[in-house]
């Protein structure tokens, strides 16, 4: 991973110097004055856990993956995302201490070798026992939120909500290096039970040969215990799923005999991330950043801004949704503005002279404003970059029918197009960046937390991708309760059980009063309580969304669940030096539908849109993986295609029939 590509892709947040060895914070996202390395005769005065956010994502494979560790640089794991084409492989969460002196400079890393820590992990999944979603209800008047009833309402006492719907494991811990290492001891497993009946796994947490704490995401599983039939794509009574969410704490003992407890950190379990290396355009990490800048919780960032660390990452985001949607492949054809993976292109954006101005105002006016709200916004903003749906699709003409950028990642937009920014995209101080320890100490807790929430979509939240809009509000943080408090941090709930009833109907003000609202200190299962029940049927709901017009169509959240890929048959025929180029061109620019087949294949196939979202429960693991591939070596002479692609690979069968593989032939 090249210096540029780290430096590119980790966004608006952790600011790391382009201008020599080694890395240094630009923006301190933790406390004043900004994070430095402590001397080496510090004495440690306070401990914490990061990443403060942690991302594990589900898979039915027993093999797994790290989760991103560093900014910008995406997991990839030995033989791919999958074990074999039909089991996904699971993305594990580390979680790391890390000491602090008494002015917060940071010291180092503490392990098995230096401390003895003692992990606390409890995660649960209260989905059923939460209320149905409809839209987020946050956006006031212009995009109202739908009030919605308890999911599985005719359960209603506390009691028996509690003993049928919520799957609560209770708190587990685990100390030592090399504890649990392969798995399977009961000891450190996470499993509730649901509807009084039925063990449901959340998981298991391990700890590694320096004893940081693994967290270990369940299998994906979703299931009726009732047979109760699909009859919603986020709302399904009688159902559960397996995400879940909770706290992450650690107490840890010095040689000195001195006891500290840590600042906690907070883990989510989720669904898998179709096309790892492609960051979503606006991730969650941007939208949480934006709003603790908004709140004055973090510092404006340094003027001239760098165009390789606060710019460049939206343009290369905007020229990787090629790969994963039509419209932005075709982007031409609806907007008029140049290819940003073209390397001339790109310097031409990186001049910041006033002979540039023009240029730069008129690439500008194509990303959609978000603090438009106007009246004909919805009309204004249509034909911007991204071309998805926002939060609002529900509310025709809402300005918030389309995607909106975070405040802060187009105030940097704004800042670049009038020309307060410096050019260093060709610096001459590259580097590889391979690891975590490759930065300078007083960078590493922060970039573990950015790391985890980048390649989490930052938007639309309808109700989003992993996690959803609530993230984007103050109540729901440590420092809006505490001045003290580092940003990231979930605040903590003190709830005597984990079933939350806030009336027959949920809206805003239900949702953020009394003393212990749903929006403020979370307790297990807070975060994911919001999502669809089960996962799966949103998951293949959020494709393309059909319009008045054919062309271009928008689509959902293409980053993390692909829509229009080219596929392996598609890329082996481009590789074919016995064709013509003409002929693999014509392979180069062939897309499928990510999701073809999930809705019914064969003679006679229903291909609904309830078929694909009953099916996508039983096939989810059969879908493909978009990932980087070569294209034709220099010497084949194939004008317009380029030396590196993104590819569906390690698609499965989506025949939900039998077992079915190419040797048994085409299916009728």
């Amino acid at each position: 991973m090249k210096r540029r590509d780290f430096l590119s892709s980790v966004g608006v947040g952790l600011g790391l110097s382009v201008s020599g060895l080694p890395f240094l914070p630009k923006i301190a996202l933790s406390s004043e004055p900004e994070l430095e390395a402590a001397p080496p005769d510090a004495k440690i005065a306070r401990v914490g856990i990061y990443p403060a956010i942690g991302i594990c994502r589900v898979g039915g494979s027993a093999k797994w993956f790290f989760a991103p560790e560093l900014p910008g640089v995406p997991a990839n794991p030995d033989g791919g995302f999958k074990d074999g084409s039909s089991k996904i492989k699971k993305q594990v969460q580390r979680f790391r201490v890390y000491a602090f002196d008494s002015e917060g400079r940071v010291i180092s890393e503490l392990t098995d070798e230096t401390a003895k820590i003692e992990w606390r992990v409890h995660v649960a999944n209260t989905k059923a026992a939460w209320y149905g979603f409809n839209n987020p209800l946050d956006n006031g008047e212009i995009a109202p939120g739908i009030p919605n009833q308890r999911r599985n309402q005719f359960l209603q006492t506390q009691e028996q909500r509690e003993r049928m719907l919520v799957i609560d494991p209770g708190p587990v811990s685990i100390s030592g290096a090399g504890t649990n290492w392969d798995g399977g001891n009961p000891d450190y497993g996470m499993t509730g039970r649901f509807w009084d009946s039925v063990d449901v796994s959340l998981g298991e947490i391990r700890t590694d040969d320096a004893g940081r704490l693994l967290v270990v995401p369940p299998d994906g599983v979703a299931a009726s215990p009732r047979g109760e039939p699909i009859t919603s794509f986020a709302d399904n009574d009688g159902w559960h799923d397996d995400w879940c969410d909770g706290p992450v704490d650690a107490t840890v003992t010095l040689p000195d005999g001195q006891v500290l407890t840590a600042d906690g950190s907070w883990v989510a379990c989720v669904g898998p991330n179709f096309a790892p290396e492609i960051p979503p355009i606006s991730s969650l990490y941007d939208v949480i950043a934006s709003m603790h800048w908004q709140q004055g919780w973090i510092p404006e960032p340094d003027k001239p801004l760098s165009f390789r660390r606060d710019i460049y990452p939206t343009f290369r985001r905007t020229a990787l949704m090629e790969w994963v949607s039509t419209a932005a492949n075709l982007r031409k054809g609806w907007l008029d503005i140049g290819d940003f993976s073209d390397p001339e292109y790109l310097k031409k954006l990186a001049d910041p002279s006033d002979a540039n101005l023009e240029f730069r105002q008129s690439v500008f006016k194509n990303f959609r404003d978000p603090s438009d709200l106007s009246p004909t916004a919805f009309i204004d903003q249509h034909l911007k970059i991204p071309l998805m749906p926002g939060d609002g699709v529900n509310h025709n003409g809402s300005p918030l029918t389309w995607f909106q950028f975070p405040m802060l990642q187009y105030d940097m937009l704004k800042s670049w197009a009038d020309g307060d920014f410096i050019d260093d995209f060709e610096d001459p101080a590259l580097d590889q960046v391979a690891d975590i320890d490759d930065l300078p100490v007083e960078a590493r807790p922060h970039a573990l937390t950015e790391a985890a929430l980048e390649p989490c979509s930052g938007g639309a939240f309808h109700p989003g991708v992993e996690l959803s809009y609530y993230l984007r509000l103050a109540p729901l943080y440590q420092r809006h309760f505490d001045s003290e408090a580092e940003p990231f941090r979930i605040a903590r709930g003190s709830r005597t059980t984990l079933v939350q009833d806030l009336g027959f109907l949920l809206d805003f003000e239900a949702a953020t009063r009394g003393d212990s609202p749903a929006i403020g200190p979370q307790m297990p299962g807070d975060l994911t309580r919001w999502m669809g029940l089960p996962w799966q049927p949103d998951a293949f709901s959020c494709q393309r969304v059909a319009m008045q017009d054919h062309f271009p169509i928008p689509v959902w959240w293409p980053a993390l669940l692909p829509v229009d890929v080219l596929s392996e048959h598609s890329y082996e025929q481009m590789m074919r030096e016995d064709l013509s180029a003409e002929d693999r061109v014509k392979f180069f620019n062939n897309r499928d539908w990510w999701a073809r087949g999930v809705p019914g294949i064969g003679y006679h196939a229903n291909a609904s849109y309830w078929d694909g979202i009953r099916n996508m429960i039983s096939i989810w693991q059969e879908m493909g993986f978009v990932v980087s591939r070569p294209g034709p070596s220099e010497d084949s002479e194939v004008p317009g295609i380029p030396g590196k692609v993104f590819v569906e690979v390690g698609r499965g069968s989506v025949e939900s029939r039998y077992d079915w593989d190419p040797a048994h032939g085409q299916l009728p």
